[in-house]
């Protein structure tokens, strides 16, 4: 049997613009700040912080800060070869309209591991976001555990 080798890069980034950061540093993340906020969102209300613990383990996180405070997030599934999936990305209300949705995504998009996969994502108010990041709308389906969702 044919060994097979990793070869990851996905090592710990960082984007500084102005007062504000991103990182790459799971150690940074505000699991609190995190929670808070996914809680109030359409697409991940149900999710209980134990929940938020394990996607933030098995996933590529990205962390916006201004200073030491957390004020948005975004995280990437990846098998960093052929896709990767975009999900939970959001902005603190408060600072959203400075364009630092705009930033994480560039932030994102030119990770390393996502520059070379095609990489997806789900949305039902933010198309106007990713198209520009050339994101395109296209049909797709999907499977949940218990049942359909709304």
């Amino acid at each position: 049997m044919k060994e097979v080798k990793m070869n990851t890069t996905l090592e710990m980034m960082e984007w500084t613009q102005g007062n504000y950061h991103v990182s790459t540093d799971k150690a940074r993340l505000d699991l609190e700040v995190i929670h808070g906020f996914l809680k109030t969102t359409y697409w991940a209300s149900e999710r209980s912080r134990e929940m938020i613990e394990q996607v933030v383990e098995k996933s590529l996180c990205f962390g916006m800060y201004e200073g030491l405070h957390q004020i948005g997030f975004a995280r990437v599934l990846t098998d960093e070869v052929v896709v990767s999936w975009l999900g939970d990305v959001f902005i603190h209300p408060s600072f959203q309209g400075r364009g630092l949705g705009k930033w994480l995504m560039t932030c994102i998009i030119s990770h390393p591991v996502l520059v070379r996969t095609k990489c997806i994502l789900g949305t039902r108010d933010a198309h106007g976001l990713y198209e520009q990041f050339d994101f395109v709308r296209k049909e797709q389906m999907l499977r949940v555990p218990n049942g359909p969702i709304s």
